[in-house]
């Protein structure tokens, strides 16, 4: 039985670990050839034997728009053409508050999660025209791109920003059959995640299995979420289901950004109570 991306060729950066692992894992069962970018050279060959002729890495820095190019250039060589772009790498960025950060580490946080988003997208877009045909672009978005105190400064300004982008391609890119769509996860506990904590890669899975029940109460789904999760968004995204979906941004979040658990609500009636019952400031 032929998977949803049977035939198809897609490319994802940030494909060694978290979601973009998962994302090439669950692309490989539903039929397509990947070609991975990423950084981590020894994770990316042991990938590549994972998935022989299915799976092809290339170690790609996100922030050289040269290397987006070649990268592109190599799933077309390799596996001649391409279909579907997601741009997922990451990290953290400059973690400064906003009152310390400065212009050389915003810089480095907008190159590295909007200016490669824009990379990705021209030098997947001139594929699709050249080659002639639709194609479907995804980006990895946040919570954190709809509200602030998610994150830090920088990431938050970054992933605004990266609403922008897929929104502008939409208008710019739709007149060729090209999608311009995001993910906004919420909690997913990967080595992205659990490094600005102080934690090791080695130990995601286990602080993932902690904070579910630490969380799990403040969670609409009783749950934080797994990189399976955002992959399976992308499959749908990346398949031939969504093609009438474009400039859209689909949270992917357990409810978190749809559900308020603050505790405000709650304070303000208990502060409403006090004051009618005779209580000053």
């Amino acid at each position: 039985m032929a998977g949803e991306l049977s035939g198809k060729v897609a490319v994802i950066t940030g494909g060694t670990s978290g979601i973009g692992l998962g994302t090439v894992e669950l692309f490989a069962e539903e039929g397509a050839q990947v070609v991975v970018g990423d950084v981590q050279d020894d994770l990316g060959t042991e990938l590549q034997k994972r998935f022989p002729g299915t799976v092809s890495y290339l170690h790609t820095d996100v922030t050289d728009d040269d290397q987006v190019a070649a990268l592109v250039a190599h799933a077309v060589a390799t596996f001649g053409r391409l279909d579907v772009m997601f741009n997922n790498a990451g990290a953290g960025g400059d973690q400064s508050p906003i009152l310390e950060l400065g212009s050389a580490g915003l810089d480095r946080t907008l190159r590295l999660l909007t200016g490669a988003v824009v990379a990705g997208h021209r030098f997947a877009a001139q594929q699709f025209i050249a080659q002639g045909t639709a194609g479907s672009i995804i980006t990895t978005a946040s919570g954190a791109s709809f509200e602030g105190g998610w994150s830090s400064a920088g990431y938050t300004i970054a992933k605004h920003a990266v609403l922008g982008v897929i929104r502008q391609a939409a208008g710019e890119l739709g007149g060729y059959g090209i999608r311009a769509n995001a993910i906004a996860p919420g909690i997913i506990v990967t080595p992205i995640m659990t490094k600005p904590l102080g934690l090791s890669p080695e130990r995601t899975e286990e602080f993932r299995l902690f904070l579910t029940k630490r969380l799990d109460s403040s969670q609409a789904l009783g749950r934080v979420g797994q990189p399976r999760d955002i992959a399976q968004a992308a499959l749908f995204l990346a398949s031939d289901r969504s093609t009438w979906i474009t400039g859209a941004t689909l949270p992917v979040d357990g409810g978190l950004l749809a559900v308020t658990h603050s505790t405000l609500y709650g304070d303000i009636g208990s502060a409403a109570r006090d004051y009618l019952g005779g209580a000053t400031v």
